[in-house]
């Protein structure tokens, strides 16, 4: 069976590409999404969320069929500024394809995946409908406006009205750029969790050439930052890497170089595996600030702001049937990887299992982002073949 024109994964993906949705702006890259998606026989509900201090963000759901088991598809039409746009080769948001690579800003991350999914769904819901076949679920597309920017607005809370309206899924596929060198070589079954500590210390201010008279918090909090990191947290697990401490400000502004400041500031990020929880890393470094300030007579403060905390989705139909189908089409037998960052997946591994696969990784947020166009193509087959075996094996089970 031909692809319908509405389930060309090229001339979608150059459609999203065109509008320019820079977080939190959709410029109409959602509902290019829905009138495709609707015309297939979606029902498409647009959700748009603000904060009394936030720009209002843009998000859509889409399903079609009302029983399980119910398959989702979770992405983002938002993407990261294309930056001095004389420096691309083409055009960022002209979504040019030259000698079979379409470059443009979103391509790989990821309105090339949300197309693909897209394509995928709808050529599977025509050839439903063209066999008399009545649908064995529900398929559904979570998408945001919201994850490159602050994510208060976009998955958390649509997430939140799928649940109030009987919309949870079974299983969820994230299409977010796994691959780190041909696609199929990577699906992402977890994520590490991530969290910032602002940490400052107050000393006593004074003469430099009177250190006795005063408490200096540079010295103070640069003990604590060599005490946080003079150990591993852990030697890892078997699907983490070790967790990881990184300062990356440390601040006095002091501009006089006899003073002793009464004031230090410093950030540090830990992204950190499933031997801990923010609670029990708040603690560990709250433990050492007290050693210092009991050995120097400083005092330290400290605010906690979590991205996300880290989960595995191990095993299961899910993971089954992702990596069943990347074999498939690209003979690769896909590694289990939770290396990277964070991604939506961090909020909807609270409703049901979740598993990212999407395109090379390669040319992410960079100048002359691109994809190969082939590579759509085989995705979109991907995504095809991962909707058949998903709902076989659940109608089965």
């Amino acid at each position: 069976m031909h692809d319908s024109p509405k389930a060309d994964v090229l001339a979608l993906a150059q459609a999203l590409i065109r509008c320019p949705s820079v977080t939190p702006v959709d410029a109409g890259a959602q509902e290019v999404l829905a009138v495709a998606l609707g015309e297939a026989g979606f029902d498409c509900h647009y959700l748009p969320f603000a904060e009394p201090e936030a720009e209002e963000v843009q998000n859509l759901f889409a399903r079609i069929g009302e029983n399980g088991p119910h398959l989702c598809f979770a992405g983002h039409t938002d993407v990261v500024p294309p930056g001095d746009e004389a420096d691309w080769l083409h055009p960022p948001f002209a979504a040019v394809v030259d000698n079979g690579v379409l470059y443009g800003r979103g391509a790989c991350d990821m309105k090339g995946a949300v197309a693909a999914f897209a394509a995928a769904a709808i050529d599977w819901v025509n050839a439903q409908q063209a066999a008399g076949k009545p649908l064995p679920g529900s398929l559904s597309f979570l998408i945001t406006g919201d994850e490159e920017g602050p994510a208060i607005n976009g998955t958390v809370k649509v997430l939140e009205w799928m649940a109030d309206n009987g919309h949870v899924p079974d299983a969820c596929i994230v299409g977010e750029p796994s691959c780190a060198e041909e696609l199929g070589d990577t699906i992402k079954n977890g994520r590490r969790g991530s969290l910032n500590l602002f940490i400052e210390c107050q000393g006593v201010q004074g003469h430099t050439a009177y250190p006795e008279k005063a408490i200096n918090p540079v010295h103070a909090l640069a003990r604590l930052v060599h005490r946080m990191t003079e150990r591993p947290l852990d030697e890892g697990t078997e699907f983490f890497q070790p967790s990881s401490v990184q300062f990356s400000t440390f601040d006095v502004g002091n501009a006089a170089t006899n003073v002793i400041p009464e004031r230090a500031k410093a950030t540090c990020n830990i992204r950190f595996n499933t031997h801990h929880t923010p609670d029990s890393l708040r603690r560990w470094a709250q433990a050492l600030a007290e050693e210092v300030q009991h050995e120097t007579g400083a005092r330290f403060f400290m605010n906690m702001v979590v991205s996300g905390e880290s989960f595995i989705t191990e095993g299961g139909t899910l993971i089954e049937v992702m990596q069943e189908a990347v074999r498939a089409e690209t003979g690769l037998t896909p590694a289990l990887s939770t290396g990277g960052g964070t991604s939506d997946a961090r909020f909807i591994k609270n409703y049901c299992p979740v598993a990212e696969f999407g395109l090379v990784n390669e040319t992410i947020h960079q100048i002359n982002e691109r994809v190969l166009v082939e590579d759509l193509k085989r995705l979109q087959r991907i995504y095809r073949r991962m909707i058949e075996l998903f709902f076989a094996r659940a109608c089965a089970s």
